[in-house]
């Protein structure tokens, strides 16, 4: 091990490949089915949403793909991206675990969002879209998008879940600088936002509606693509940049960690920085233990059911097989709000069912107060979501105090928390409640889950 508190790699160093999982999978993904026949979709199925190029990675069974160099080029701007030693976070928790964290906060919309989107704005560019349409929870998808959509010259349309659009209007104004249109979800412009506000005129929104708004849009015209931020196995593959540079700065560090940490909303800031590790457990058979962290308010892994859903819910997109909550599930409007969906990537859904990671939830109060000893020792204001990762990384160090072991420890940092102060300044005024999941709107939804016939 190294005496340094960070590691920083050459240029020359960032991934020329993107890690495609899928190749070292045990058993294959469940296919994607029809919304309206049931069957297995192929491209033509889904050319309405997305350009040829990411449909083709989203169905590839390749190890490596090339990263197209316009697309390096833009990521030069913050790639490589820091890993830091979390030294003085040691010494504050007084224990002799080695903590170390890959901080995805220096991407110029502060998150890891725009490793995926800058790759789809640019393949929707080679195509001819003029357009793209997405859904954001918190803003770091919507704000990664507008920014990638300005540096290829598309118009961006984003519906923003309605409660983080009145709790964090600083991400939305963000969005509008670049260039961005931003609505709140739901939304009078489309029929799946008129149906919510008829049912539910006081809707705080979902990921799941702006989903809904998002794609219906986008197939108005020829012009228009849909995007989207997480869940999706081209977004994640796109994401394993970090993961990928995580394993040459832990060389660097003449170290490797026992467990990696991620937050988990719909899988892409998790899938980014573990999926290289668990792949090298498959392949080299490694005992990397890797944990997902998701909030209790909106428990998809560890309480929801592995079975075929909708992604958003007006139903109109395909059907996947995922850890889902029900399609028509709201959780509870807590800070967090890039965790707030009620499904969970069909990829990390997959690695999970075969044991290849763990999943755990923790509660928002605790993840703030995580937050804070972090801050204030290593001075990085953390997103809400990313305390996630923290608080799970503070339990670890703790338990090695305890049992008096040292570990190594990898977490994601996934983005700062600038445009959520709001959040920390309801936390410090003691106005931050901790929300259990409502067990009678959770087994509702579940109880309309799609009948879609066995295997």
């Amino acid at each position: 091990m190294t005496d340094e508190t960070k590691y920083l790699l050459p240029e020359n160093k960032i991934p020329k490949v993107w890690y495609n999982i899928a190749a070292d999978l045990p058993t294959p993904l469940a296919p994607v089915l029809h919304p309206g026949t049931g069957q297995p979709i192929g491209p033509d199925d889904l050319a309405p949403l997305f350009p040829m190029a990411l449909i083709g990675q989203e169905v590839s069974t390749e190890r490596e793909i090339e990263i197209p160099e316009p697309v390096r080029d833009v990521l030069r701007l913050w790639r490589p991206a820091l890993l830091y030693r979390a030294r003085r976070l040691e010494q504050a928790l007084d224990t002799p675990a080695r903590i170390y964290y890959k901080y995805e906060g220096v991407s110029p919309s502060g998150s890891h969002k725009p490793n995926t989107a800058v790759a789809q704005a640019f393949y929707n560019r080679e195509e001819g879209t003029k357009r793209l349409t997405t859904e954001t929870g918190a803003g770091q998808w919507g704000s990664s998008l507008a920014f990638a959509g300005r540096l290829f010259g598309l118009e961006v349309d984003v519906y923003m879940v309605k409660i983080s659009f009145n709790q964090k209007p600083y991400r939305r104004a963000l969005m509008e600088a670049y260039g961005a249109r931003c609505v709140a979800s739901p939304s009078v412009e489309t029929n799946a936002g008129r149906a919510v506000l008829a049912d539910h005129p006081d809707s705080n929104g979902s990921l799941g509606i702006a989903i809904s708004e998002a794609v219906e849009m986008a197939a108005q015209r020829d012009d228009t693509k849909y995007a989207l931020g997480s869940v999706l196995n081209h977004v994640l593959l796109h994401q394993t940049v970090i993961g990928q540079e995580a394993l040459l700065q832990m060389e660097m560090a003449d170290d490797f960690p026992d467990v990696v940490i991620g937050c988990a909303g719909g899988g892409s800031n998790f899938a980014g920085l573990a999926f290289p590790f668990i792949g090298r457990n498959i392949t080299k058979g490694e005992k990397t233990r890797i944990v997902a962290v998701e909030p209790a308010a909106c428990p998809t892994m560890t309480r929801g059911t592995f079975a075929y859903d909708f992604g958003d819910t007006a139903h109109l997109t395909p059907l996947v097989k995922m850890h889902t909550l029900g399609s028509t599930f709201v959780p509870e409007g807590i800070h967090a709000g890039g965790l707030r969906y009620h499904g969970m990537s069909p990829l990390v859904s997959h690695i999970l069912d075969a044991g290849l990671i763990e999943a755990t939830a923790q509660h928002q109060v605790g993840c703030f107060e995580a937050g804070l000893t972090f801050a204030r020792s290593e001075g990085i204001i953390p997103a809400p979501e990313s305390t996630h990762a923290i608080k799970q990384a503070v339990d670890e160090a703790l338990k090695c105090k305890a049992e008096g072991t040292s570990k190594a420890i990898l977490f994601g940092l996934s983005g700062h928390g600038h445009f959520d102060m709001q959040a920390y300044t309801d936390f410090l005024a003691g106005k931050l409640e901790d929300h259990a999941h409502d067990d009678v709107a959770l087994n509702e939804a579940m109880s309309h889950l799609p009948d879609v016939a066995a295997e």
